[in-house]
């Protein structure tokens, strides 16, 4: 029969995080639930929805948990509404305690709360994993690729690949994400500093999205482990789990060219707050696009729509070269690319109205390209 007691905000955090991989909406009651596992010097929580699974461990031997734990066992307890609860209690920490029946007492000051649990039989086992050889990254250098490629991936599930990233590591170290809607690409590149078996596999992009809220700055390394059918995601006291997706991933690389006929440098926040004025008179119209017109010495931005108005914007650039160009774009697309890119400039270059064009950061620019399909107008 369970028995500890724990700091309230501690354990709030270590909950909270677990919680996102369960889903209010399942169609396995039993994965709303949260298991708790209560060993002799730590306790495991566990979340899942099936598509991911995340296993968190608090250590007694973490001072900021104020962990003191008599006596040990295994629950499950309906994950929205103990959390809930937890929050809601009076005092700094809370004593937990199992009693018959799968029933559980939280004490914290002069409350007391009752719930009833389940049997932890009930719960489904993860899937095992083998952990040898892992691919070490660091968590920053993870989060930043995820930030810089997750976004462009579909959300449409006609065709489930492209909901995921492609994540590629040849000749050992070289590694490749890259992510697509079909009508706009991100790749980025990485030469990583400890060499790894060689991979292709292709992520849920919402599932890199979860690992970016679970694992905190503060995490420095994580270890990566994959099966044919599942990836880990592994710290110190976190597993995150992940389901692949299946099929094959279009190639890519096709779409890349280095022959442009036209080059402009903007400055990133300059060009992403114009295009965020275009973006709230497009996106009044039907066909919601911009229209960039491009002469020798200026760039112009413009938008028509009947129902709200107009915008003619002359653009500040860096630099241009090459020839004269008109293109129509979706500037939703262009917002979120620019968002994704660290650097002060970005480097466009254009081949024709009809035909993609690239972004490119100012600095680095052969690590990161983003390519945005055009819209045809009349």
């Amino acid at each position: 029969m369970i028995n500890f007691s724990i700091n309230k905000a501690f354990f709030l955090q270590a909950l909270n995080a677990t919680k996102r991989a369960i889903s209010s909406k399942n169609a396995i009651p039993v994965l709303s639930t949260i298991k708790i596992d209560v060993k002799n010097n730590s306790i495991t929580l566990t979340g899942s929805n099936g598509q991911i699974s995340i296993e968190n461990t608090i250590p007694s031997s973490n001072e900021n948990a104020g962990l003191l734990i008599t006596s040990q066992g295994a629950i499950l307890l309906e994950a929205s509404f103990f959390i809930n609860i937890v929050s809601s209690l009076p005092e700094v920490s809370l004593d937990f305690k199992e009693i018959d029946h799968h029933q559980v007492v939280l004490t914290s000051g002069k409350s007391e709360i009752t719930l009833k649990g389940k049997d932890v039989e009930q719960y489904p086992r993860l899937q095992e994993l083998a952990t040898d050889s892992p691919l070490i990254l660091k968590t920053k250098d993870l989060k930043e690729i995820i930030a810089e490629t997750a976004f462009a991936a579909s959300l449409q599930e006609s065709r489930p690949i492209l909901t995921g990233v492609h994540m590629v590591l040849s000749n050992h170290s070289d590694f490749k994400a890259v992510a697509t809607d079909s009508h706009r690409m991100s790749q980025r590149k990485l030469i990583l500093e400890n060499a790894a078996n060689d991979f292709d596999i292709v992520v849920p992009s919402k599932s890199l999205r979860e690992f970016s809220a679970v694992f905190t700055d503060d995490i420095e390394k994580v270890e990566v482990f994959f099966s044919d059918s599942q990836m880990l995601f592994r710290s110190d006291y976190i597993s995150f789990y992940t389901r692949l997706l299946e099929g094959n991933y279009p190639d890519t690389d096709r779409l890349l060219t280095s022959n442009f006929e036209t080059e402009v440098i903007f400055n990133t926040n300059s060009l992403r707050h114009a295009m965020e004025r275009a973006f709230l008179i497009s996106n009044a119209t039907q066909n919601g696009t911009v229209k960039l017109e491009i002469l020798s010495g200026s760039v112009t931005a413009h938008v028509n729509s009947p129902e709200v108005g107009k915008v003619n914007e002359e653009l500040d650039t860096v630099s241009q070269s090459g020839s004269d160009l008109t293109i129509s774009f979706n500037p939703t697309y262009l917002i979120e690319a620019l968002k994704a890119l660290k650097s002060e400039t970005v480097v466009i270059r254009f081949i024709s109205p009809v035909r993609p064009f690239t972004l490119t950061p100012g600095e680095e620019a052969e690590n990161f390209i983003q390519l945005i399909t055009p819209v045809r107008t009349n």
